[in-house]
């Protein structure tokens, strides 16, 4: 007999739980600028959300000196440490997983923070009690591995039976190519028509206004 998997929200955490994506903008920017590479703080802002390898290669291209990709990465790191003792959750956060688990749904959090910056958002969030999972670029993942697909297979999570919570057009189209929901939120400053003309099935200002909206929202259709 087959046993139904449980239903589950992935969230996305930087800009969308925890309130840093011009944080991690700022430090891109200055640690391209320490490599000589002058890249406006727009074009780096619209990147966040691809990972750092795929961000650099956005934005520098493909045959930049990949040799620096690695000096590159550490001064990203190195600045944002800086920031790490004072992260603060977006509005509303730790209310909007706890409602999410109170639906008897799986929270699982998908991101690309290594371990030490994991450590970091989760203690802003203060919300452990109720993340059932979450799948990092910090853990152990196979070469070449889909975040979001590895924290679906970890969570024992049908596609189904899941919702995506972002902030930017990447998140929406990861969650599109496997076939999952999306619903966007713009604390990350990415506009309302941008998200929803990326594909989002529904747009939030933040987590608080999600959680305001969860009866009419697509997570509602899972519990």
């Amino acid at each position: 007999m087959e046993i139904d998997r449980p239903a589950g929200v992935l969230f996305d955490v930087d800009g969308t739980l925890v309130d840093t994506a011009y944080l991690h903008t700022v430090s891109w920017w200055e640690a391209l600028r320490q490599a000589e590479q002058e890249i406006p703080m727009a074009a780096i802002h619209r990147a966040l959300g691809m990972g750092p390898q795929r961000l650099l290669e956005h934005l520098l291209g493909p045959e930049r000196d990949r040799d620096a990709d690695e000096r590159i990465r550490y001064g990203h790191d190195s600045l944002f440490a800086e920031f790490r003792d004072r992260l603060r959750p977006l509005p509303g956060a730790a209310a909007l997983l706890r409602a999410c688990a109170a639906r008897g749904l799986a929270v699982v959090l998908v991101t690309s923070a290594d371990e030490r910056e994991l450590s970091a958002l989760r203690a802003a969030l203060l919300a452990d009690d109720v993340i059932g999972g979450i799948t990092s670029a910090g853990a152990d993942l196979p070469p070449g591995a889909d975040l979001l697909a590895t924290a679906l297979d970890r969570a024992g999570l049908d596609r189904e039976r899941v919702v995506f919570v972002g902030d930017s057009v990447w998140d929406v189209a990861a969650a599109g190519h496997l076939d999952i929901p999306c619903i966007g939120l713009t604390c990350g400053g990415t506009g309302r028509s941008e998200l929803a003309g990326a594909g989002a099935a529904a747009v939030f200002d933040d987590p608080a206004a999600l959680l305001a909206g969860l009866a009419d929202s697509p997570v509602a259709a899972l519990a």
